[in-house]
């Protein structure tokens, strides 16, 4: 009888990745872990690519979907949605934004999407900005505009895309200034490609780069953006889909780290707010979301049983702030995980901000990228019983980590430790 990795290979495209050498069939979780096929039991540092937000197999969210599921699955948004009204007053409540109306879709990818449809309808313009080393999705328009040459598999785009400098602090022309310098620099950057394109209809952005590696600029950056943004009559939209609900735990969205200037026009959301389920959307002023001039609906975003899971996932959230959790021990893990790498010479950089922690690697002694390092360090960590995950852009490498925001101090010492081991064992990698 074949394995299902040979009748994987049978069936789904050669572009679609597998981790591991051995990959693995992951088939129950609870709490922050996992287990396989095989029985091994695994603590979980990447949450389904940061999906499983709060913690495997929740049962309030379990039970919410359940009851929801035993009354009505599917409606579609042809009809009024009790559930997805709720979630939709509680997200354009905490956005910030004001006057805000949501659109929810069914992922981070189709999110962005229609953000990116909105700005261009409202601005009447198809040219979008967007930051070197990001990622938004990938459907047509959102690969177009991702500046991370490893996840863009086509040049071809219905937009326009310029890319702008500065969501990498520790790389570039400007690395080497001072955190105030480095946001003239990037605004100054701006300013000048502004003035070489027409009309322009948004600046996307993530506040943290998820699949680029977990970097980020100084705070306050994209507030200098967006008041320069704000004379052009140019939009903001905050991709959210990594950074909102608390992960970075100073913030419950990414964008209050460059909030002087306001909130953004557009936020996009996905990932974490279903625990699992599929959930994203847009949130945004009113005057933008209402800007389409043809009818538009989706069949399966804001479906009663994800919505369920939403406001349930939502209420845990909040109810045992969970943010705070992830402030908390974040600083304790990514303390940790700098006291294990420094005396690896592989390891560049330590990065990151509440649960959402970068470990980017090098060849020794070089900026190099060290890519046998990192499937080193992804397998030794599977082998002691640890899942991480990887990402980099424009010749990085970068390990990702991102618990489940309910991530224990005990758990964080328990991860900590297993990467202190595979960091030390994949050390003479891509020497």
């Amino acid at each position: 009888m074949n394995s299902l990795h040979d009748r994987h290979k049978a069936v789904i495209p050669d572009w679609v990745a597998l981790y591991y050498q051995d990959p693995i069939e992951i088939t129950h979780g609870e709490g922050r872990y996992v287990w396989d096929a095989d029985g091994n039991r695994y603590l979980d540092f990447f949450g389904g690519i940061l999906t499983t937000m709060t913690a495997h197999a929740l049962p309030e969210v379990t039970k919410a979907v359940a009851e929801q599921a035993g009354r009505i699955i599917h409606s579609s948004t042809l009809y009024l949605n009790r559930p997805m009204v709720e979630l939709a007053e509680r997200i354009a409540d905490l956005s910030g934004i004001p006057d805000a109306r949501v659109f929810f879709t069914t992922s981070g990818t189709e999110a962005n999407d229609t953000a990116l449809l909105l700005a261009t309808a409202y601005r009447g313009s198809n040219q979008i900005l967007a930051m070197r080393n990001s990622y938004h999705g990938r459907s047509f328009s959102t690969v177009g505009i991702t500046g991370n040459r490893a996840w863009s598999p086509t040049g071809l785009s219905p937009l326009q895309n310029l890319y702008v400098h500065g969501g990498v602090r520790t790389r570039g022309p400007f690395a080497q200034y001072t955190d105030e310098r480095f946001i003239d620099a990037c605004v100054a950057d701006l300013e000048d490609l502004l003035g070489h394109t027409r009309d322009v209809a948004a600046l996307i952005a993530e506040p943290i780069q998820g699949v680029g590696g977990f970097t980020s600029p100084p705070d306050g950056m994209y507030a200098a953006f967006h008041r320069v943004l704000d004379r052009h009559g140019i939009l903001w939209i905050s991709d959210e889909v990594q950074t909102g609900w608390g992960r970075t735990g100073d913030h419950f969205w990414g964008w209050q780290a460059h909030g002087e200037a306001g909130p953004p026009d557009l936020l996009t959301f996905a990932k974490g707010i279903g625990n699992g389920m599929s959930v994203g959307g847009v949130v945004g002023r009113a005057e933008i979301m209402n800007c389409l001039d043809a009818n538009s609906i989706s069949t399966f975003g804001g479906s009663p049983v994800t919505m369920a899971a939403g406001l349930a996932n939502l209420a845990y959230l909040q109810e045992h702030d969970l943010q705070s959790n992830a402030r908390r021990v974040g600083r304790l893990l990514i303390e940790r995980l700098r006291a294990a790498a420094a005396d690896v010479d592989c390891v560049r950089e330590v990065r990151g901000r509440g649960l959402m922690i970068g470990i980017e690697l090098t060849r020794p002694g070089t900026d190099r990228p060290n890519p046998e390092a990192a499937s080193a360090v992804l397998e030794a960590a599977r082998e002691a019983g640890l899942l991480i995950g990887k990402g980099g852009g424009h010749h990085t490498t970068a390990l990702r980590i991102a618990p489940p925001l309910s991530l224990t101090a005990a758990e964080a010492e328990e991860g900590a430790a297993i990467l202190q081991q595979a960091l030390r064992a994949a050390r003479n990698k891509g020497a």
